[in-house]
């Protein structure tokens, strides 16, 4: 029964060893000088002005959630748009796709009406 799965473990266990093999060789075979010019982070060139770690604001994430919503969301519609070429009841399934959308529609309305869209 396992021997089915086999060639995907196998592609696994080379998938995930390959990296760890690469960045091991560059580690032990690699050069290194260390400097104290390469210790510093460094900054297009210029020299670093504040903490390295700053706040990001709550909007910049609010807007990134939004956009990963909507976009996973998009994928579901791909799915769909196969099946439905070869279905039966296309009707069904077209009123389904379009309660989808309007659920999808009143998220965004709601979230434009709110400011959760607005950048400034």
């Amino acid at each position: 029964m396992f021997d089915q799965y086999a060639a995907i473990a196998a592609l696994g266990i080379v998938s995930v060893g390959i990296p760890f093999l690469a960045i091991l060789l560059g580690h032990r075979v690699g050069p290194r000088r260390p400097t104290e010019s390469k210790g510093e982070p460094y900054e297009s060139g210029m020299t670093a002005i504040g903490p390295a770690q700053r706040r990001v604001p709550v909007r910049f994430y609010r807007i990134a959630v939004l956009f990963i919503l909507f976009d996973i969301e998009v994928i579901f519609m791909y799915p769909w748009a196969v099946l439905f070429l070869n279905a039966d009841q296309k009707a069904f399934l077209f009123a389904e796709m379009l309660i989808f959308i309007a659920v999808l529609g009143v998220g965004y309305i709601y979230a434009w009406k709110t400011g959760a869209l607005e950048w400034d």
